[in-house]
């Protein structure tokens, strides 16, 4: 019911900055959380940056004070600016929803984007 779109990935230096985004489309009455979730080279899924519809936001230690979720509601976009990058950092990252398909009977769903490639170099 929804399909996600992540663009802004690719390769900076340790220190460097990028801003990833996500577009959220299709048939669903509402979100209710969006994230990003990276996964790293042999590695498992982690949770990196989520915002519930309300803004609640919810970091990963390891990227707290570093990296910045945000929403455009009217646009369905969330994006995820990543500061003080550092080679641990590099992994694909996958934008996450929750979305509300329909109220009556209350019924949500979860997809995820296709991932972009983050690449940290020393």
């Amino acid at each position: 019911q929804v399909q996600l779109v992540e663009s802004g990935g690719g390769l900076v230096q340790a220190g460097g900055s990028l801003r990833l985004s996500c577009a959220a489309s299709g048939t669903f009455f509402s979100i209710n959380t969006m994230g990003w979730y990276r996964q790293g080279p042999g590695k498992q899924r982690d949770m990196v940056a989520r915002m519930t519809t309300g803004g609640s936001t919810n970091y990963a230690d390891s990227v707290e004070g570093r990296f910045t979720i945000s929403r455009d509601n009217a646009k369905n976009t969330e994006y995820l600016q990543m500061n003080s990058l550092k080679p641990e950092d590099t992994a694909v990252y996958y934008c996450g929803a929750q979305v509300v398909v329909t109220t009556k009977p209350l019924r949500v769903s979860a997809d995820w984007g296709q991932g972009t490639q983050v690449t940290v170099s020393s």
